[in-house]
């Protein structure tokens, strides 16, 4: 039987050359998982289709895309979602730049502090959003007596479709700036310390050190940032729907929401994929256009080093 027994270098080869297939294995996997879904996403959104009138299910074309035009709850669902991706990105950003240049230092405290601050991060956001509902409840919530304190007493929070946004946003803000803030720290970090003790012995200020040289050296990070919370508000589903369900109304009726309702509570198959898939038009433009933008930056840097 040892005769016929295979080399050790012929099995080392074979393994070798199927090494690369079966690592490649688990990728391919999640690649059919999400094109089988999304090309029949593609399929359901040219169909009228609807659970409810099964038999009237028929080849529309762009028909489902046409109506949205004419349609003002499409246009308010654009709206929505335009206002809720720009304020939460926006207001992250800002905040999460900010405590990123406070813990700058390696230091102890700032390490325990960013720790602690990775907290939020680490707690489910239709989780967070229940425990916000509670703490905005009008009967016993910490936060509506909080408010009460300055005079605002009775504050509807999310039951309110003036502030509704606001409460929602204020929980994203609170689960979402972490993220910011630990990929903002990282950059920080990592950026060469030679410019910034070259402007520190030639006594530059320190907002011309801020501007003229941290943000340029940092841009490929905030960019980085941006792109993941850009893609993930946009689709926001669970802090909305725990919050609000879309409402009141249709307040905050976002994309992956309005998707939701239109086939779970509508049975309009045909339009909940159509609306899946202008989100998805969305995202792929956003996200080609920072990726775009990261390679440029990123080059500039190269170029400057």
């Amino acid at each position: 039987m040892s005769d016929f027994a295979l080399p050790v270098p012929a099995k080392r080869w074979r393994v070798g050359r199927l090494l690369p297939y079966l690592l490649s294995l688990p990728s391919l996997l999640v690649c059919v998982g999400i094109v089988i879904p999304f090309v029949a996403s593609a399929i359901y959104s040219l169909q009228r289709y609807n659970l409810a009138f099964p038999t009237g299910r028929a080849f529309i074309g762009f028909g489902n895309y046409i109506s949205f035009l004419s349609d003002p709850s499409f246009w308010n669902t654009v709206e929505v979602s335009i206002i809720y991706t720009a304020a939460t990105v926006g207001i992250e950003l800002l905040l999460g730049l900010a405590i990123a240049m406070l813990l700058r230092e390696r230091t102890f405290i700032n390490n325990v502090i960013s720790v602690v601050l990775m907290l939020p991060l680490m707690t489910a956001p239709a989780l967070a959003s229940l425990m916000w509902k509670l703490m905005t409840n009008p009967g016993f919530g910490v936060l509506s007596w909080a408010v009460s304190l300055i005079g605002l007493s009775n504050f509807k929070w999310a039951s309110d479709p003036h502030t509704a946004m606001l409460t929602v946003v204020l929980v994203d803000i609170w689960v979402y700036t972490p993220f910011i803030m630990i990929l903002l720290l990282a950059g920080l970090r990592s950026l060469p310390p030679a410019p910034f003790e070259a402007a520190q012995l030639d006594g530059v200020p320190g907002r011309f050190v801020f501007f003229r040289v941290t943000l340029p050296m940092l841009s490929p990070f905030i960019v980085t940032a941006c792109l993941f919370r850009l893609l993930d508000s946009i689709q926001q589903f669970d802090i909305i729907y725990a919050m609000t369900q879309g409402g009141p109304g249709d307040s905050l009726m976002v994309f992956q929401v309005g998707a939701y309702l239109e086939f779970f509570q509508y049975t309009n198959v045909g339009r909940s994929a159509a609306l899946l898939m202008v989100l998805w038009v969305i995202t792929y433009f956003l996200s080609d256009r920072f990726v775009r933008q990261w390679h440029k930056l990123r080059e500039r840097r190269q170029g400057h080093a």
